[in-house]
């Protein structure tokens, strides 16, 4: 074996000759190197494109797309409440008395039976009795209500329930029995739940407590409550403003003494020494002028 001499290469390296002559036999058979050269890097990306007048934007930077969001279908709109179709008197003279024929009764009785059937508002719809008013055909004190309650429309007698015990008292405290008064309300007919009658209901029944009235004749009205202010007299005016105070209402072709006091079930609600002794200075007023009139 060849003994091993160091000696220049091509490369500016000294190895053995041995190693020398292998790599020079390696290049002359066309092999360039033991291991192969890296390969070249990637050509740089052309720059951008820019058009003239345009300016030159970073480019964008991408992320994950957001999920989707959930699709909510919008909501239906609410259907329109349904107008509640106005009322219709009806034309059958039983259920909406003719005007003449209530001009033309004479008596109570008589008017009590031309109007008994009456349907002129809704309410004659929903009645169990139809609560005409009671009393003396010639009292001189006239009591007026707002409407029939529950006890009244089942007996179909005003002032028989609990109010109607007190309003009995009130009237014997002043010596007189129920049977000396008159006793009628605003409407003839049970407002549903009680309620208090609308002004178009009060209205319908208007005529029947006019005509009572004319009949009746009596020196001075007691209204009793807020609703007889309200349809008797008119105007805003609070009863605990203007109760004890005299006013006129106009009925039957004059004019008539009209008193305003607490309702009995007020009373009974407010049973309290200041309501109690109110009631009973504005229905001894009453009184008073009633007998002062002969």
């Amino acid at each position: 074996m060849t003994p091993f001499r160091a000696i220049p290469c091509g490369n500016g390296y000294n190895v053995g000759m041995d190693v020398c002559e292998w790599k020079d036999t390696l290049e002359d058979l066309g092999v360039v190197g033991l291991v192969p050269d890296p390969p070249p890097p990637p050509p740089a990306p052309p720059p951008p494109l820019v058009l003239p007048g345009a300016s030159v934007s970073a480019a964008p930077s991408f992320s994950a797309p957001a999920p989707p969001r959930p699709i909510v279908p919008p909501k239906a709109a609410a259907p329109p409440k349904p107008q509640a179709a106005e009322w219709e008197p009806p034309s059958d003279p039983a259920k909406n008395p003719p005007q003449p024929a209530i001009d033309g009764c004479t008596d109570l009785e008589g008017l009590n039976a031309i109007i008994c059937r009456c349907e002129a508002c809704p309410l004659g719809m929903g009645r169990v009795k139809f609560v005409f008013g009671e009393g003396s055909p010639n009292a001189r004190l006239m009591f007026v209500g707002e409407g029939p309650g529950r006890d009244e429309d089942i007996q179909g007698r005003p002032f028989v329930g609990r109010a109607g015990a007190l309003l009995d008292k009130m009237i014997g405290a002043l010596g007189l029995a129920r049977g000396d008064v008159y006793i009628a309300n605003i409407v003839k007919c049970r407002p549903p739940d009680n309620r208090v009658p609308t002004p178009a209901e009060a209205k319908a029944c208007a005529r029947y407590l006019e005509k009572q009235v004319a009949l009746v004749k009596p020196a001075a009205l007691v209204g009793l409550g807020a609703t007889p202010l309200r349809d008797l007299v008119g105007g805003a005016e609070k009863i605990t403003k203007v109760r004890g105070a005299w006013h006129k209402v106009k009925a039957a072709g004059r004019e008539i003494p009209f008193m305003p006091t607490f309702h009995p079930a007020y009373v009974l609600r407010n049973y309290t020494h200041e309501v109690r002794a109110a009631v009973w200075e504005d229905l001894k007023e009453a009184k008073r002028l009633a007998d002062a009139s002969g």
